[in-house]
């Protein structure tokens, strides 16, 4: 393939427009904040997760707190029924021996169960700041999801910028190139990634290898106008004075 050799040099700018697309389509790929939306997000599911748990159960509690209460109520009643039939003073003896000593067993009965239910009362509280803790846990990472994800639009948007412009560039230096060896360019760029690289000190400028003393001959011995590739990468080859041919 021939080509003029101001032309080829000309590849150059249009592997260096390629190159910083990649670069950005590289980029919009693995910036950090994608990493961190990731894993905050992880953490905001699993701090929700943590936080139904704690509410389910202080639900459950409550229910047991007022089932407790309920027992309570109903004892004390017993007990207030009691003493004002001993108060009353309309029962026998044998009677009033019986009630009083269903008002002892029902004395510790209430105890037992107010200190069950002071307990179950602590456990409430305990579970209420819990809570509290979990939920300003999720607050905190909703809010770092959010600033993430705040700084990721900010990079994507100065990187359409870029791709915008370097694609404007593209589309600038595209009319230059003659159809054959615009299609050689792409070919080689759509396989290896780069078209085209300059020939600097005997070495490929693309897969930084240096070319042995036959291709450089060859090489040497071709038309200005050849156009040229590196034999193990396929990149065609810029020559200019950097060469060392």
């Amino acid at each position: 393939m021939k080509a003029d050799p101001a032309v080829q040099r000309q590849l150059l700018e249009l592997a260096k427009v390629d190159a910083e697309l990649s670069r950005v389509t590289h980029r919009r790929r693995t910036l950090p904040e994608l990493a961190e939306i990731e894993a905050g997000e992880k953490t905001v599911r699993e701090k929700r997760d943590a936080l139904v748990s704690v509410e389910t159960a202080s639900s459950d509690l409550d229910r047991e707190i007022a089932r407790q209460e309920k027992e309570v109520e109903s004892v004390r009643a017993r007990v207030d029924r009691d003493r004002k039939l001993l108060e009353s003073g309309s029962i026998g003896a044998k009677q009033m021996t019986d009630v009083e000593h269903e008002l002892q067993t029902l004395g510790r009965r209430q105890g037992a169960l107010e200190d069950d239910l002071l307990e179950l009362m602590e456990q409430r509280e305990a579970l209420g700041l819990d809570a509290q803790r979990t939920s300003a846990e999720v607050d905190k990472a909703v809010q770092e999801v959010q600033a993430a994800e705040g700084r990721r639009d900010e990079a994507f948007k100065d990187l359409d910028t870029t791709e915008a412009r370097r694609k404007e560039d593209r589309a600038k230096l595209l009319p230059r190139f003659p159809e054959p060896l615009l299609k050689l360019y792409t070919r080689v760029y759509d396989h290896k990634g780069i078209g085209a690289a300059l020939l600097r000190a005997r070495r490929c400028g693309a897969c930084q290898l240096e070319l042995d003393r036959n291709t450089i001959s060859e090489i040497k011995a071709a038309a200005e106008d050849s156009v040229v590739q590196c034999d193990n990468c396929g990149a065609i080859l810029v020559r200019t004075l950097e060469s060392g041919l």
